[in-house]
């Protein structure tokens, strides 16, 4: 483990700066559908059973004819595992704080693997369900220990009455913020009008916000529009969706009507943002009477109230964006258990990375002050 959680600066007291992962992830044991789903809706939210030798995600009561175990365990994408071998790190907060422990990690925000899809839920009731199932489960882990375990919890925009009263469900539950996929829920807009009630329950409740996609997914998306095979699906469903998020959030005057927001845009990388932000900048002095809400410059905007996860490698693009005055957007996270993490040692690749690029002088923001404040911690 790191050193002791500080409510003072990072370089207070010991001067040890406690590290924060920001994009963790659990894997979800079957208790969330068996148990702590509502019985009505238990054999209709997201779940995985076996099919055969194997085992296949289902939605709805209708199999998706594909596993989730893969992606879910590292280093075991490509291989025939199933949810039975899913790491109890990944569902045991016991085990989860050993494995932080032994990665040097003092805390960590939890989001979901599973129900990352529950986007393709159909009916707005069964996905107000399969998220209050989660969301009751989420906020038992993170009891656990409470002051090393933070919850992300899901909000089901099927419905935004749904997704405002869960909302509010995970305030009152502890839990730090939700999560919602970038892709369009039944065509919903980011900036339209049923929209804003989610964006003022977020401030009313002071949770924090981030915007988290995956693949596997069969939501209406840039990469399912245009690709089956899955390389290509993973190399454009994260940056694709990521940045017509960040495009509508800033240029439509969102983040400007709602202040108090903390958004996050993550498992994305941040490489593709100093050019977007550029981008955007351009196209408000060049074609801004096209949206006459952006009011100020979408650099300054993001700068406000925006954060993006880096990769532990991705040591040129932070500097770049350290270059840009944007050192304080950025947060790190682990990605733990997926099959592309980095474990063990994902806390000493992002350390090597500072190193190489002579920044350890924001490492600290990175791993504790911008994490800290994403995560509305005072």
């Amino acid at each position: 483990m790191g050193g002791p959680l500080l409510t003072e600066e990072p370089y207070a007291s010991t001067g040890v700066v406690p590290v924060y992962d920001s994009d963790a992830h659990i894997a979800e044991p079957p208790s969330v559908w068996q148990e702590y789903t509502d019985p009505k809706f238990r054999e209709l939210v997201m779940q995985c059973r076996p099919v055969g030798q194997l085992d296949s995600i289902f939605v709805e009561d209708e199999g998706l004819g594909m596993s989730c175990a893969p992606a879910c365990i590292p280093d075991a994408y490509g291989t025939e595992v199933t949810w039975d071998d899913i790491v109890p790190g990944s569902y045991d907060p016991a085990e989860r704080l050993k494995v932080m422990d032994a990665e040097g990690l003092d805390a960590a925000l939890m989001f979901p693997s599973l129900h990352l899809l529950s986007g393709d839920i159909s009916d707005p009731d069964v996905a107000a369900a399969n998220a209050r199932g989660y969301n009751r489960w989420m906020a038992d882990f993170v009891s656990e220990n409470p002051d090393r375990l933070y919850g992300v919890g899901v909000a089901p925009l099927q419905s935004t009455d749904h997704a405002v009263a869960e909302i509010a469900a995970c305030a009152e539950a502890g839990l730090t913020g939700f999560t919602f996929r970038p892709e369009r829920y039944g065509g919903l807009e980011l900036y339209s009008e049923e929209m804003d009630r989610v964006w003022s329950a977020a401030e009313d409740h002071d949770m924090t916000v981030a915007i988290h996609g995956s693949f596997g997914s069969n939501m209406t998306s840039f990469a399912k529009t245009r690709y089956s095979n899955q390389f290509y699906v993973h190399m454009v469903c994260h940056p694709f969706e990521q940045m017509a998020s960040v495009m509508e959030l800033v240029a439509s005057g969102i983040l400007d009507d709602h202040p108090r927001l903390r958004v996050g845009f993550f498992e994305s990388g941040l490489g593709w943002l100093p050019y977007w932000l550029d981008r955007l900048d351009e196209h408000k002095e060049s074609m801004g009477h096209l949206v006459p809400r952006l009011k100020r410059e979408p650099t300054e905007i993001f700068s406000e109230q925006c954060f993006v996860t880096m990769e532990a490698g991705e040591g040129e693009a932070f500097a770049q964006m350290a270059d840009m005055g944007l050192a304080h957007t950025v947060v790190w996270g682990s990605d733990y258990p997926h099959y592309d993490c980095t474990y063990p040692g994902a806390l000493a690749e992002l350390d090597a990375t500072f190193d190489r690029i002579g920044r350890n002088d924001l490492r600290s923001e990175v791993i504790y002050t911008n994490a800290r404040r994403f995560m509305g911690l005072k």
